[in-house]
C-alpha cells in the first residue's frame, strides 16, 4: 500500500518521546546483540499461522490482494479474514481506518509501514492498537536493512527500520514485543548453502540473505 494511500486515515497520538525510543532501541539490541541473532522463519506466512489458534478474527492493513487470507482460511476455516486498502481496484472490507468499530485477535501490516514517514507509521501503529482487543497481536513485516537490495527495490520507501527501530516503536507505542523474525525463502539447496554453509560469512560481511523482519507484539 502505497504511503499516499494512508494520507487522511490518521489521528494524532500521544506525545512521541524520542529518550524513551532509544532507550527502547537499546533493551531491542539487548535482546538480539545483531540481526543474525533474530529467529528464521521461511514466510509471514508462517509466523502468521504460529499465531493462530483456529477461530480468530484477522484485519490485514494494506493487504492489496486476498492471497494470505485465502492460505489461511485453507488452513483454518474457522478463521474470519477481513481487509483494509484504500486500493479501491481491489474489493476489500473496509478503505479506511475510520470506518472500523469492531475488534481483532491479529492485524497484520505486511510491508507497508517502510512507505509512511516515521511520524504517520507511529500513528498508523496507534490506531491499529487500539482496534486490538486484549492479548490481541500485530504482526508488522517489513525489508530488512541488512539485505543489500531488499529496502531500495521501491522508491517510494520513506522510512528504513532497522530491527531494533522497529522493536522500539512497537514498544514505544505499548506493544509487548513478541519476537522478531528474519524471512527467508528459496531452493533447498540455496537456503541449505547460504543458511548452513555460508552463514558465517553474511555475517562477517554484514550482508544478509533473509530480505524481510517480521515483529509479533502483543496488547498489554
Amino acid at each position: 500500500m502505497e504511503a499516499s494511500n494512508q494520507e487522511g486515515c490518521h489521528s494524532e497520538g500521544p506525545e512521541f518521546s524520542w529518550s524513551s525510543f532509544y532507550e527502547k532501541r537499546r533493551g531491542i539490541r539487548k535482546r538480539y546483540s545483531s540481526v543474525y541473532e533474530l529467529p528464521l522463519a521461511k514466510k509471514l506466512f508462517d509466523v502468521v499461522m504460529g499465531e493462530l489458534g483456529g477461530s480468530e478474527l484477522i484485519l490485514d492493513v494494506g493487504a492489496s490482494s486476498i492471497e494470505l487470507g485465502e492460505r489461511i482460511v485453507k488452513k483454518h476455516p474457522s478463521v474470519i479474514y477481513k481487509t483494509m486498502d484504500i486500493d479501491r481496484a481491489n474489493k476489500h472490507d473496509y478503505y479506511c481506518l475510520s470506518e472500523i468499530k469492531e475488534k481483532f485477535d491479529i492485524i497484520v501490516l505486511s510491508e507497508v509501514i517502510e512507505h509512511l514517514d516515521f511520524e504517520e507509521g507511529s500513528d498508523l501503529l496507534q490506531e491499529l492498537k487500539e482496534l486490538l482487543k486484549s492479548g490481541g497481536r500485530i504482526i508488522i513485516s517489513t525489508p530488512n536493512l541488512n539485505h543489500p537490495t531488499r529496502y531500495w527495490e521501491d522508491t517510494d520507501h520513506k522510512t528504513p527500520y532497522g530491527y531494533e527501530s522497529l522493536g522500539a516503536l512497537a514498544e514505544q507505542i505499548g506493544f509487548n514485543l513478541k519476537v522478531i523474525y528474519r524471512t527467508y525463502n528459496d531452493q533447498f539447496l540455496k537456503r541449505l548453502i547460504r543458511i548452513y554453509l555460508m552463514g558465517w560469512l553474511h555475517k562477517y560481511l554484514g550482508v544478509d540473505y533473509a530480505k524481510s523482519i517480521v515483529l509479533v507484539g502483543e496488547v498489554k
